[in-house]
């Protein structure tokens, strides 16, 4: 059986005017950004929208839209590796086992052994899981983490590229940042 979404409960993806994803808006926000000249129909896109009417007008919703007027696109960056973003990635929940209480931060592979401080090295653990595992690797202990740490995605990817794709995106946005530095 499936579960229809009422239209004004759907979202719009938004691109700038060089045709970079900025984000995602609801509906009513995209008729209003069509409506007053602000942005049109992403070109070549070939997608049906939704036809929303209303008592003077019916309006051809498309999926994709594009801003007319300009914008400033902010450059992104990767943020630093610490607690907070470290635990957000995670979802607040221990990597080994679920948990979401009493979280802190392991190194999978530990600092004593060359095991360095960055994203796809420091993941969440509740305290019990971190002194289990100790100053050992999850596999000499017999752990299994439940997710691959890795930098978090910049915004526009996570949204506007499939998972099958999703990799190779974060890795060209991690090269693009770099070549920013």
């Amino acid at each position: 059986m499936a579960i229809t979404i009422p239209v004004l409960e759907q979202s719009v993806v938004v691109f700038s005017q060089n045709y970079l994803p900025l984000c995602r808006v609801n509906i009513k926000r995209a008729i209003a950004l069509l409506l007053t000249n602000k942005a049109e129909p992403l070109v070549g896109h070939t997608e049906n929208g939704w036809r929303v009417h209303s008592p003077s007008l019916i309006i051809d919703v498309p999926k994709h839209i594009r801003l007319k007027i300009a914008s400033i696109e902010r450059t992104w960056k990767v943020p630093p590796v610490n607690r907070r973003e470290i635990l957000r990635r995670d979802h607040h929940s221990c990597q080994y086992c679920g948990s979401r209480k009493r979280l802190t931060l392991d190194h999978v592979i530990p600092r004593s052994r060359g095991g360095s401080h960055t994203w796809d090295n420091v993941v969440t653990a509740c305290e019990r899981c971190n002194s289990r595992k100790g100053d050992r690797t999850p596999a000499e202990v017999g752990m299994q983490l439940r997710t691959k740490p890795k930098p978090p995605v910049h915004p526009a990817v996570a949204f506007a590229v499939s998972d099958a794709w999703r990799d190779s995106a974060t890795q060209f946005w991690i090269d693009v940042q770099a070549n920013l530095e």
